[in-house]
């Protein structure tokens, strides 16, 4: 094991992929982009097939001791990881703005998430238990590492999603490659980089590279499971690919979370805090609010209320000061929420505030709140992952379930009002796998994480999301031969 001491890694310079505990590049590179700026970004490394099949060996080989390891040893080099990590706090939210796009107050409030989950994972333990004992038997329930895990992170968060792969999956005893979004590699690779510095070599790996390698990765017969956030388009290849050797895959997925809105709600607070919660990382979240449901005999005042504190939203380069909004982060993504924005002349669907965008420098788009659009209209039935949502009114109770539920995805939803029993009632009846009473968005890194329908397989965090990264196995032991 090297040193602890993380002083001489330079966040900013020379990216590099982490295989056996080196640090690798390669023959061909490619850069990703500066959203604000459009400006290239570094040069990373593109993986081969040779360096995938270098990293699962090594990983296969540190499987061998990192699975023994006591599970106290274990915990104490994450956290070692961990106060490496923060050491470079301020760095990496920098380069986290740089490569992402994201205002640097979020991107420091995302550092700081990823640093939170990593210590408070370690506060749990997987124990094993006794279910039944007597005079001539025990049974006994243990949780036994799987093997080498693959962690495919997106470019929405890619240090706190990182974050909450790597330790999960170190502390239950399996070695991990960590595949970044080519979007968004920098902060990805210098986490490995990092990692050299604590754990053995093989245990912690991280692969930048182009389209090829998530398909490597995926079908490679030496990984033994797949943790994946991203879209549900990408998922379902990620678990076509994972079927055909059987790999164990937790899949977070993509989301349209409702929002329910009762007569019963502070109209002013409450469509600041709504507004706030679909824009935030404009509106790059998986779980963000996505469709907001508002009782009719407020909707006018909560519509214009929310549309006044929109309207009070800086959108800038994140690098300066006092901005809330960036821009989004690729290109790519860019032109698909634009398409919803030539909908809006095509569909006839009126705009409660934005609707333009002004012709800049960057992928920037001006957050837009469509007016009570027909509930089978693109934007109450895709996911844009960009800042524009519609607003809608309601009048029934079960009505407004019905329609909350009326999509294939079940990530988040949430329910506003002062009425606690109402809400209550009907945050029981919406479908997703996280539900919230009066916010939104809030996680814990204790508490399990995952979707319903099309938004997810299995979940992340918590003790289950401990025990997806184990065999289960169960010991019938008899005390004497009979």
């Amino acid at each position: 094991m090297g040193s602890l001491a993380a002083n001489d890694i330079d966040v900013f310079n020379g990216f590099y992929n982490t295989i056996n505990g080196k640090s690798t590049t390669t023959e061909k590179t490619r850069h990703g982009t500066d959203p604000a700026t459009e400006k290239q970004n570094p040069e990373v490394p593109i993986a081969t097939k040779k360096d995938v099949d270098d990293a699962v060996v090594a990983a296969q080989e540190a499987f061998k001791t990192w699975s023994k390891t006591p599970w106290e040893e274990r915990k104490r080099m994450v956290l070692a990881f961990a106060d490496a990590f923060e050491k470079h706090a301020e760095d990496f939210s920098k380069l986290l703005t740089q490569e992402q796009g994201k205002p640097l107050q979020w991107a420091k409030t995302e550092v700081q998430a990823g640093l939170h989950w990593m210590r408070q994972i370690t506060t749990l333990e997987l124990k094993e238990e006794v279910l039944e004992e007597d005079a001539s038997k025990q049974v006994v329930v243990r949780y036994t590492p799987l093997g080498v895990t693959l962690g495919i992170v997106p470019w929405n968060f890619p240090i706190h999603l990182a974050c909450g792969k790597i330790a999960p999956s170190l502390l239950t005893g399996n070695p991990i490659i960590i595949k970044p979004s080519p979007f968004t590699p920098y902060c990805g690779l210098k986490l490995g980089e990092l990692g050299q510095q604590i754990f053995p070599p093989g245990v912690f790996q991280v692969l930048s590279g182009d389209d090829n390698l998530g398909p490597w990765l995926t079908s490679h017969p030496g990984i033994s499971k797949v943790s994946f956030t991203g879209s549900t388009f990408t998922g379902k290849k990620v678990m076509e690919s994972a079927s055909k050797t059987l790999k164990r895959v937790t899949l977070e997925l993509g989301g349209k979370d409702p929002a329910v809105i009762t007569k019963n709600v502070d109209i002013d607070a409450t469509a600041q805090k709504i507004a706030t919660l679909a824009f935030l990382n404009s509106g790059q979240i998986c779980i963000a609010i996505k469709r907001i449901y508002v009782h009719e005999a407020i909707y006018e005042k909560f519509r214009d209320a929310m549309a006044k504190f929109t309207k009070t939203l800086t959108m800038s380069d994140g690098r300066e000061d006092g901005v809330f909004m960036g821009p989004i982060q690729n290109s790519m993504q860019y032109e698909r929420v634009k398409t919803f924005f030539s909908d809006i002349e095509k569909e006839n669907w009126k705009v409660a505030v934005g609707g333009k965008n002004e012709e800049r420098t960057g992928y920037f788009i001006t957050p837009t709140i469509i007016d009570n659009p027909a509930d089978d209209s693109r934007i109450v039935t895709e996911e844009p992952f960009g800042p524009i949502v519609p607003l809608l009114s309601w009048s029934d109770e079960n009505e407004v379930i019905s329609r909350a539920n009326n999509t294939a995805m079940g990530l988040g939803a949430s329910v506003w009002s002062n009425d606690l029993e109402e809400a209550n009632r009907i945050a029981r009846q919406l479908d997703a796998g996280s539900v919230w009473v009066n916010t939104h968005l809030e996680l814990d890194p204790t508490a399990p994480f995952g979707g319903h329908k099309e938004s997810g397989v299995g979940y992340e965090w918590g003790i289950g999301g401990l025990k997806s990264f184990c065999n289960v196995q169960t010991l019938f032991l008899k005390k004497t031969i009979s």
